[in-house]
Parts: structure tokens; sequence; C-alpha cells
């Protein structure tokens, strides 16, 4: 009787341990998920989205005790980059990084094989995944379809951005600043870039009517999201004909700009991120007016401060458009980097930026988002030369 009760005690302390074992890993915030993020087409040296998004999780990550780590597909395509999430799941991470809105494929194909899976994703538009899910049929009108109809993304969260907002402050700016033969260089023409776009043109001109002067744009696209010979040469063109500034919006295209602009001493504005330090360090100092930046990292950490603290339901299915969300410059996820932007006395300062941004957050300055046509200007003459290649 004694050797029974003796076993009985035994299991009943080994049942204890087992379920003390069980209860501390899931109160454990490093055992309950694994943070992982999936790169483009680029890598995470690419110093624009792959490159922000890597060093906000890394960092978020290092900071909260939470494991990490990213994975690069090994070729652009929407098989490769479902495969690495594929592996990324079967390595047991399930809080999954999209940077761009080439995941649109990824997210529609693999999302809902796996609805334990939290997914945020970084300018991926409706449209960008109504494309994937509805197919042939799409006509490039979200307003026409419903993307529930099609597929199941209630465990993705997507934030797009008002790439117009920063892209008038830039143009704004480059304008005030003093400079009047203005370039657009697009990396492709998809949505994001044209908003960029557009919302440059607008600015520059809305500037050029305050200053009642009259301002010259030359607008491309590369056709690609990196710089190389031939893009280059076009740049040579422009900056020997007279252009002074050139808004380099796509990535590593700002090569091709910056390597021209070298040769006679002219200016680039970066793109998404603040990208002086790299144009600078690489191309000459003082070479990048100032750059229209779009809030990867602080999204990034919001959502992950969002799901450590339980609140993914806030977020799961949303398609969020974000931009300005206080008059003080630094607070929005759409902005000009007051840090290094080559303000200058008598023409446009840091006092004049925030006012301008004031204005805005107001509702007394409105930047149209349509992407459907050229914005109309009134002192701005573009010259629209399609696609470079």
């Amino acid at each position: 009787m004694k050797r029974i009760i003796a076993l009985v005690l035994a299991l009943v302390l080994v049942l204890s341990f087992a379920a003390c074992a069980k209860t501390d890993t899931k109160g454990d915030a490093k055992a309950e998920y694994k943070v992982a993020m999936i790169t483009d087409y680029g890598d995470i040296t690419d110093q624009s989205f792959n490159q922000t998004t890597y060093e906000a999780a890394k960092g978020w990550c290092e900071a909260n005790g939470v494991d990490f780590t990213y994975y690069k597909p090994t070729g652009d395509s929407t098989e490769a980059r479902v495969e690495m999430l594929d592996k990324a799941v079967a390595d047991g991470y399930n809080v999954i990084v999209c940077p761009g809105y080439a995941f649109a494929g990824m997210l529609v194909e693999g999302a809902p094989n796996y609805p334990d899976v939290k997914f945020v994703a970084l300018d991926v538009a409706l449209g960008d995944l109504l494309g994937e899910a509805v197919g042939a049929d799409y006509d490039y009108n979200p307003d026409n379809w419903k993307l529930a109809d099609y597929v199941d993304l209630s465990n993705v969260y997507c934030a797009v951005y008002q790439e117009e907002l920063c892209g008038y402050m830039a143009g704004y700016a480059a304008v005030k600043l003093g400079y009047e033969k203005l370039g657009f260089l697009g990396g492709m023409a998809v949505p994001a870039v044209i908003r960029y776009g557009f919302g440059f043109v607008q600015g520059a001109d809305a500037a050029a009517v305050e200053l009642d002067k009259k301002i010259d744009i030359n607008y491309a696209y590369g056709n690609q999201f990196f710089g190389d010979a031939d893009i280059t040469a076009k740049m040579d063109t422009w900056y020997k004909a007279g252009t002074e500034c050139v808004f380099a919006c796509g990535g590593g295209i700002f090569d091709s700009a910056a390597e021209a602009a070298a040769k006679v001493d002219a200016k680039v504005i970066g793109v998404d991120v603040d990208q002086a330090a790299i144009i600078d360090g690489k191309y000459g100092e003082g070479m990048t007016v100032t750059s229209a930046m779009k809030g990867l990292a602080p999204t990034v950490t919001t959502l992950l401060d969002g799901i450590k603290a339980g609140k993914w339901a806030d977020y799961a299915g949303k398609i969020e458009t974000l931009g300005l969300v206080s008059e003080d410059p630094e607070a929005n996820y759409v902005q000009i980097p007051i840090a290094t932007t080559q303000f200058e006395d008598g023409k446009f300062t840091a006092d004049d930026y925030k006012a301008l941004v004031a204005d805005m957050f107001a509702g007394k300055i409105t930047v149209s988002n349509a992407i459907d046509a050229m914005p109309k200007t009134t002192n701005a003459t573009v010259d629209d030369q399609g696609n470079i290649k």
C-alpha cells in the first residue's frame, strides 16, 4: 500500500513539474512568438525598404528579448517568397514582417495557410492584393472589388503611406531653397512611386507660385529599382542641360542620379529614409538636399509593441493609410528630415517647414493623391518623358 501511495505521489509530482514547465513556457514572451523578416528582391543593405525594416525589427527584438532572423528569397518571384515563408514557419517564426508591394502575391497565396501566424506588411496596398487575388479579371479599380470574396487575410496587417505628402514637402523645399530646374527619376511606375512623383510636382509648383517664378521639371521612370549605365547616361543629359536637383525615387536608382550629379556638382533628393549619409558618403559631401521619408521603422515598432501587448486584434485584417498624425513634423509617418535637410535662412528654414506641416495637418494645404494623370500646374512646366528603359 505504501508503495502504491509513493508511486501516486511521484506521478503527481511529475505531472506538477510538467504543468509548471508548460505554464512557464506559455508565459515567456520569447516562447510566445518569434519574429522573422523576409526581404523582397533586394537585401538588408539596400539603404531603403529592406535595410530600414530589418534594422527596426532587429533592434526592437534585441531590446525586448525576442528571437529574430531574416530570410532572403533565391529570386524575385512569389514562389521564391512563399518558399521563404514556409521555411520561416517551419523554423518556428510566427510573426512575419514583409517590406514592399512585391509581397502581395506571397500574402494572398501563403497567409491563409498559416492562420496562427501574424503578418505585418509594409506598403502593400489593397490594389496590390486584389491584383493577385482576382487575377486577370482585375480592372485596377479597388472600389469595384471586395477582397474578402477572394481570400482570407484576417491574419494580415497592411500599412500604406501618403507618399504624395512627403513628396510635396520635398518639392516645396527644393524650390523654396532656390532650385528652378528640377528632375524626378522614379523607379518603376507603381502607385507608391507615382504618388511620390505627383506630390513632388504639386509641392514644387506651389512654392513657385508663392515665389512668383517659373520652374522646369524633367520627369521619367527608370523602369527598375536600381541604377545602371543607361539611366546614368540619361541623368547626364538632364544635368548637362541645366537640371540642378533630381528627386531619385526608387531604392538603389539614386546611384545613377548621384553619379551624374557628382560630375557637375549638382544635387539629389533621397527617398523612403534619410539617405543623406549614404549618398553624401558615396558621391560627395552636401549632395543631398533632403529626403522624402515614410515611417517604416515606426510602423514596425508600433505593430510589434501591439503584438507584445496582446493587441493584435486591433490591427489584424486591416489596411491602414498612414500620414500626418500631428503638426509636429517628427511625429508623422511622412516627413523630410529636420537634421539633414539643407535649410537656409532667408529661403526655407526648419521653422518654415514646421509651419508648412502645421498647415497641411490643419487642412489649409491639400495634396491630391490621384495617380491617373500628371497634376495640373500653374508655374511649373513638366516634361514627362515616360520610361527610360
